[in-house]
């Protein structure tokens, strides 16, 4: 990954000032810097000084880990915890992180330094301000600790953030100006310099901040700087915690298709990842935490007798509620293993009823919020059935005596217009084509190529059966309202003539006095007001150009007639066939997401649902055991109005200190989500058994320590004889000499 030279030392990479403390607090999001409602509302909530919350299960005590027993069903994920909000219900002090870690895609949709600015920084800053004095500039040797606040003030909470693959599209170099050379992040502190990291925690844990590039692993710089952390620094009975843009687990399970829970066809791309967590790190990996799926989801391994308890991983876990729009997850309802460890889904949010509900929004929203998508579905619909208007045997339709020979002719109508297409049309059959390749083609891989063709073969035909519906009922009208009179085919401009002879004949005087101005100014009131008529009379304009192309045929028609017509055509044909377009994709959508587990992505992104955000905090208490809570809000607020209490901070009042850091505040019309947060998702991770930790590659060299040891024992011995033996020669030297100097 990124940026990385090989003279860079470990400290750049290796943060450690938060290992003695005794206990800590820190939170995790991922995806944020989209919908600025969304993003502020996870903003604010992180930014308070605590958040005080009903417990939604009491009867989990700190020290337990909620790993269940195989075929144990703890929680289901279908049916979420309630949040009634009874002042009898035991309460939980849930204080602000010391630190704030960003799981990559920091603001949508590509990184640029407007995006940073308006959809990442800007939310930030309202919800925590900086120090009056920060330092805004870029710099390239940044301390761990801000160096424009005296010492009692340096405690404010900190930010380190990995790059996802949206902050990758152009080469992280937004990223590198404004996280890793810059200092603030709103009013958390941004000490890192890398694009990965390594944080050295209290109690033996650790947190590695891995940069997974657009390849989904890691580069060998970071593999060697990982691998000797680990052998260096990390202890034997210590707990790492990875930190990854992408969950590889759901990810690479999704992507294997019809392999999936099959270990035997397993792909991870991630193979240094892998190694690094599988055969570097082993039992020591407690929990993975990732973001890029817009969902919370939570898998605990399902202990195996064979095993001893040693999985790689014992939690996995996906929070990419930060600010983007929202993921489904019953269509990964189906992960059950990941790197030969079963794992058991305990919390998912939404739930996997509301998420399936959530897909049929997509029949009455699709249009709404993708209408410019619209304007292209209704191009290619008069593209697909220009070839077949206009249609001049039609009478026969009327000539029906019963419903079910009404319906029979229209239906034989309109095959016989598909029959044309196929044996005498290029344009719409050439369209048709196109139409029904794209549609297998968008068709995710995941599944196998006899149900693409299914699949995108219905959808494309339901579009091409559609378009031929509607250039038929638009023919059949225009019939209509010629058989009934409502429609002349004699010539153009009925409405202007009628409108003319009845004022002649009824509003003599202002009529007179118009006509006068008519003569004065050449005849451009009447010309205005003849065309301006006509182009309100759209069928007219169609019924007048249809019979002269009828009766005198498409080559023999004029070119003044073939215009109006099918330019009239075009836009009857085009406005009711965006809204038949928007139905069929929206259905296609919604069946596609709960029938076969495709689209999640383009299903929901479709939605633009803005609701549903979560951060999770952790707590490292002074047992050294891993708390781990889940916050969500399930309804954002759409209004805000400011603060009362809040203003600018100044150096002896900092933002962090105060009880109401946050600039705005939801309407009264709104849901405050300082009242309406809930935890969705509660376990512990007990601290692994053993007194001190021991670092990993002493009992391989035990021997060689011995034996050092032995040899110097007999040096010191060896020593110690050799003094002994050189005081006595010069003791009995001396009473020699004495002997002598007396006889």
């Amino acid at each position: 990954a990124a940026l990385n030279q090989r003279e860079d030392t470990t400290r750049d990479y290796l943060y450690d000032h938060f290992s003695e403390k005794e206990e800590l607090w820190f939170d995790f999001m991922a995806d944020t810097g989209d919908g600025g409602n969304s993003t502020y509302t996870v903003a604010r909530l992180l930014a308070q000084p605590k958040i005080v919350v009903t417990d939604p299960n009491p009867s989990v005590e700190p020290n337990q880990v909620t790993i269940p027993e195989p075929g144990a069903q703890n929680n289901n994920p279908d049916e979420q915890i309630s949040n009634p909000n009874q002042d009898t219900e035991p309460k939980l002090n849930l204080k602000r992180g010391n630190l704030l870690l960003i799981g990559g895609d920091l603001a949508y949709p590509n990184p640029s330094e407007s995006t940073y600015k308006r959809r990442l920084f800007r939310p930030f800053k309202y919800a925590l301000q900086p120090p009056p004095n920060h330092d805004e500039r870029m710099t390239t040797n940044k301390p761990v600790l801000p160096p424009e606040l005296p010492e009692p003030d340096q405690d404010v909470p900190q930010c380190f953030a990995i790059p996802g693959n949206h902050d990758w599209f152009d080469g992280l170099c937004t990223f590198m100006r404004n996280i890793c050379h810059r200092s603030w992040l709103g009013g958390w502190y941004m000490p890192q310099k890398k694009s990965y990291f390594a944080l050295k925690l209290p109690k033996g844990w650790w947190i590695f901040g891995l940069d997974l590039a657009l390849s989904d692993d890691i580069d060998v710089y970071q593999f060697e700087f990982f691998t000797k952390l680990t052998k260096d620094e990390v202890g034997q009975n210590d707990s790492v915690i990875i930190m990854t843009h992408k969950p590889d687990w759901l990810v690479d399970w999704y992507e294997n298709g019809n392999s999936r829970n099959n270990v035997s066809n397993y792909q991870s791309k991630g193979k240094n990842v892998e190694d690094l967590i599988c055969n570097i790190l082993k039992e020591r990996c407690k929990l993975q935490i990732a973001g890029d799926i817009h969902h919370y989801m939570h898998h605990a391994a399902v202990p195996h007798p064979n095993r001893n308890n040693n999985e790689p991983i014992k939690h996995l876990l996906v929070n990419g509620c930060g600010g983007a729009f929202t993921h489904p997850t019953h269509a990964f309802r189906g992960f059950r293993e990941s790197r030969g460890v079963s794992y058991d889904c305990k919390v998912a949010y939404p739930s996997f009823k509301k998420s399936r509900w959530l897909a049929f929004e997509n029949i009455w929203d699709f249009y709404w919020n993708n209408w410019r998508f619209e304007y292209v579905c209704g191009i290619i619909y008069v593209v697909l059935v220009c070839s077949t208007l206009p249609q001049c045997e039609l009478d026969h339709t009327f000539q029906t005596v019963s419903a079910s020979s009404y319906w029979s002719s229209c239906f034989g109508t309109i095959k016989n217009a598909f029959i044309y297409i196929l044996e005498d049309s290029i344009v719409s059959l050439v369209s048709a084509t196109l139409l029904l390749i794209v549609a297998v083609a968008i068709v995710p891989s995941t599944v196998s190529f006899k149900k693409r063709v299914m699949i995108g073969g219905t959808h494309g035909f339901a579009h091409l059966a559609a378009a031929l519906c509607y250039s038929f009922m638009l023919e059949v009208s225009i019939v209509d309202f010629v058989r009934s009179k409502t429609s002349q085919t004699s010539a153009y401009h009925s409405r202007y003539r009628s409108y003319h002879a009845m004022s002649h004949r009824e509003l003599p005087v202002p009529i007179s006095i118009l006509d006068r101005i008519v003569q004065w100014a050449s005849g451009l009131y009447q010309a205005y007001i003849k065309y301006f008529m006509s182009a309100f009379d759209v069928p007219e304009l169609i019924a007048v150009s249809r019979s002269n192309i009828c009766n005198n045929g498409i080559e023999s028609a004029s070119r003044w007639d073939k215009t109006i017509y099918y330019a009239s055509t075009f836009l009857g044909v085009y406005i009711f066939s965006t809204l038949t377009a928007s139905l069929i994709l929206g259905i296609y959508l919604c069946i596609c997401s709960n029938c076969f587990n495709l689209y999640y992505d383009e299903a929901f992104s479709s939605l633009r649902i803005a609701d549903y955000k979560a951060f999770t905090r952790f707590h490292i208490n002074s047992d050294g055991d891993l708390e781990v809570f889940t916050l969500a809000v399930d309804k954002v607020p759409r209004e805000w109005e400011l603060e009362p209490n809040w203003k600018r901070p100044t150096s002896d009042d900092l933002s962090h200190r105060r009880e109401n850091p946050s600039k705005w505040k939801a309407s009264e019309f709104d849901p405050e989500p300082l009242k309406t947060v809930k935890i969705i998702d509660k376990f512990v991770i007990r601290r692994t058994n053993g007194t001190a930790t021991e670092v990993p590659g002493t009992e391989q060299n035990s021997s060689d320590e011995k034996k050092q040891k032995e040899t110097e024992t007999t040096l010191e011995t060896e020593g110690k004889t050799n003094v002994d033996q050189t005081v006595a020669a010069k003791e009995i030297q001396e009473v020699e000499e004495k002997q002598s100097e007396a006889k």
